[in-house]
């Protein structure tokens, strides 16, 4: 699932071949669950050509900020969308699939939109759990006024955290994946920052001693820092990092991440909050009292990424739709800027 990171590339992607420029026309495809409180016909032009003020994000959800008057667009990755841009493959979180391609328009489109320069952009989901609003004040409104902080825009002080944290007694890995509490930290991150914490995940947030609040408070802002600073390519993630060596559950092949000693770590997985969750058995021990909540069997291939088994709270049910109707909308604003959320179970 696409989070911080990886929202924060879309952030720059679009800036990049967007900003300033302008949407002459808009094609959407009608979707009663990925638009949601709009319609894809609501999701209509403006009356004339306007540029791209700014593409901007919080946590998970990022929005286009135009220059007329209006409802902006405001949208959520959900479980495998991600921003593409034409002519060029999508930036996948983790590894580019064989069956990734340049092929244009990409299948299962939601939306998408043309500028005047021709450069065009495209955002897809592969299960239909990303989101398209409109929203008059995006900052002000649902999804973006309902999220926690933001590691990267919006870190508290570590006074502020401690107080956020010690109230809580959930597990503190089903506490960092709170929206409400910590916006853009998914399943990876969360992992990522316990893991450099020396926390295990499932340590109740309210025993958390000053030391172990003020490693979570650094490593909460540094992992995502980090990961930004390279543009969410996980190819140039620092080789000690867990994410680098938590993808072996089930298979032959071994990881080789090594304990500060020089001598091999041990990865366990366990089910906290509802999520898979690795942790390093030498390094986070648990401590203070747990209840573990008894967890269902998987096999090894749906344990082996947090892909596999995520759930999303807007997570819709509904069946897919069978037939869809496009419409093509003259002249919006967001510049070549192309938005496109696929669907690979609709065929």
């Amino acid at each position: 699932m696409p989070e911080l990171p990886e929202v924060e590339r879309a952030k720059n992607l679009i800036n990049r071949v967007a900003k300033g420029k302008v949407i002459q026309k808009v094609e959407a495809v009608e979707d009663t669950i990925v638009f949601t409180g709009t319609t894809f016909e609501e999701f209509t032009p403006r009356p004339a050509p306007e540029p791209v003020l700014n593409r901007d994000c919080t946590g998970k959800v990022f929005y286009v900020d135009l220059s007329g008057p209006g409802r902006m667009p405001v949208l959520h990755f959900g479980m495998t969308g991600m921003l593409q841009v034409q002519g060029e493959l999508a930036e996948y979180y983790r590894e580019t699939p064989k069956t990734a391609s340049t092929d244009w328009p990409p299948r299962f489109m939601k939306a998408r939109l043309n500028s005047t320069w021709q450069v065009v952009d495209a955002i897809f989901n592969a299960r239909r759990l990303g989101r398209i609003r409109l929203c008059k004040s995006p900052l002000e409104e649902p999804p973006i006024s309902e999220l926690g902080f933001d590691p990267i825009l919006s870190m508290p002080p570590l006074e502020e955290f401690s107080v956020l944290v010690l109230k809580r007694t959930c597990p503190i890995k089903a506490l960092l994946l709170d929206q409400s509490f910590s916006a853009g930290v998914g399943n990876w991150v969360a992992d990522e920052i316990l893991y450099h914490s020396r926390i295990h995940p499932e340590q109740r947030a309210n025993t958390l001693t000053n030391g172990q609040l003020e490693a979570l408070h650094h490593q909460t802002s540094h992992v995502c820092l980090t990961a930004v600073a390279v543009d969410a390519d996980s190819s140039k993630f620092p080789e000690n990092w867990l994410f680098t060596h938590r993808w072996g559950k089930g298979k032959k092949t071994q990881h080789n991440l090594k304990l500060p000693t020089g001598g091999p770590a041990t990865i366990k997985w366990i089910t906290v909050g509802g999520r898979t969750s690795a942790f390093v058995l030498e390094l986070q021990e648990l401590a203070g009292p747990t209840t573990r909540t008894p967890r269902r069997k998987r096999d090894a291939k749906e344990d082996e990424g947090d892909h596999r088994d995520l759930v999303e709270p807007e997570c819709d049910a509904s069946p897919p739709i069978k037939r869809q109707k496009v419409c093509f909308l003259p002249s919006w604003t967001m510049s070549n800027v192309r938005l496109v959320i696929e669907n690979p179970e609709q065929k």
